[in-house]
């Protein structure tokens, strides 16, 4: 595999930076992304199958767009969501707020800071990058309920982080930052999605590092009943990989026990009800 070189990162000044959402994100009211595009480019992405990818004309993964914003807007932005109605917010659905780009920009710290001056009825956080830690003191300042940061862990096997997401944080500093989190008093939770293979020890090692996992699939978590996973070819790459029996659905009632001896049964989630506003 060729190694990857760094996105080309360019600017945009969006009119607006909360989308009303539904669909997969019911319950939420706004989606929050603080970048478009995503230096990550993990192959089962269901965004690369989205129009902000495939009209693009460039490769997924090769480009990042800083979204500018001038806060004073954004405050007005989110004073008129809230005149509506309790506004619950997922940051991100479309790009990893933590992704290598936040780094220098900072524009997802810059959103937490507003949003905690003023917090939504709740707040989801979805990453797969151990900088979130870098936020603990801005987490710290929501509301304990009106909060949850969520991890993306797929496997506890690193040739499957590598034949899926080789540009993705390594495992085991995830699983320090789900630690860091928990032990900071911050809600979390372990996102397997999409459930990778892994070994018999993943659930416990999990357990280890958060109370709360939500296991997901190609077909349940793709937002379009698989078709995006099945154009982005992850049921050949599975079969390339002698691992087809993963991409059947009874695979995720199989792990779902391995991981109740480790786990209440009401601290595991099953697709979208795991990134549900609760």
């Amino acid at each position: 595999m060729a190694e990857k070189t760094n996105p080309k990162l360019s600017e945009t000044t969006p009119k607006t930076m909360l989308t009303p959402t539904g669909g997969f994100l019911a319950g939420y009211t706004h989606t929050l992304n603080p970048y478009s595009g995503c230096s990550f480019a993990c192959a089962y992405c269901y965004v690369r199958r989205m129009p902000v990818a495939l009209f693009r004309g460039e490769p997924w993964g090769s480009w990042v767009a800083a979204k500018r914003f001038d806060p004073n807007a954004f405050r007005r932005e989110l004073a008129r969501a809230y005149k509506k109605g309790p506004t619950s917010i997922f940051l991100s659905s479309a790009t990893d707020p933590y992704q290598p780009a936040e780094h220098g920009q900072r524009l997802t710290r810059e959103l937490l800071e507003l949003l905690a001056n003023d917090p939504p009825a709740f707040l989801f956080v979805q990453t797969r990058s151990p900088l979130a830690t870098r936020d603990i003191d801005l987490f710290a300042r929501f509301p304990a309920d009106r909060l949850r940061v969520s991890v993306t862990v797929e496997t506890d096997r690193d040739d499957m982080r590598r034949a899926f997401a080789p540009y993705s944080p390594p495992i085991a500093g995830r699983l320090r930052a789900l630690r860091r989190l928990r032990d900071a008093g911050i809600a979390t939770q372990a996102a397997v999605a999409p459930l990778l293979p892994c070994t018999a020890g993943f659930a416990a090692a999990l357990a280890g590092v958060t109370e709360r996992v939500t296991l997901d699939t190609f077909a349940l978590g793709d937002g379009a009943s698989g078709r995006r996973s099945e154009a982005l070819g992850m049921r050949s790459r599975l079969e390339a990989l002698g691992l087809a029996e993963w991409y059947a659905p009874e695979k995720l009632e199989e792990v779902r026990g391995l991981f109740a001896a480790h786990f209440p049964s009401d601290r595991i989630f099953v697709s979208q009800d795991g990134f549900a506003p609760h």
